[in-house]
């Protein structure tokens, strides 16, 4: 899956946050609730215009935003 074909930057949608395709949800709200205990299957029944492929993106998105991470040597981050 290629989540560009899901995730969209627009500078007038949530101040150019990272959102889902035709939402006004931003990945960060997905992992927001994620991190609250929400289970994927809840967040689908809270929000019917997603499906799980919007879910996968968030996940392809946020793993390949860590991959462009600039990585600190120990000694500079100690």
């Amino acid at each position: 899956m290629n989540y560009l074909d899901r995730i969209v930057i627009d500078p007038r949608i949530r101040s150019g946050k990272p959102c889902i395709r035709g939402t006004r949800i931003t990945v960060a709200d997905i992992f927001e609730y994620l991190g609250s205990g929400m289970t994927p299957a809840e967040i689908l029944a809270d929000f019917p215009d997603l499906t799980n492929d919007d879910l996968q993106a968030c996940f392809a998105f946020a793993a390949e935003r860590d991959r462009r991470l600039n990585v600190l040597p120990h000694e500079l981050a100690v």
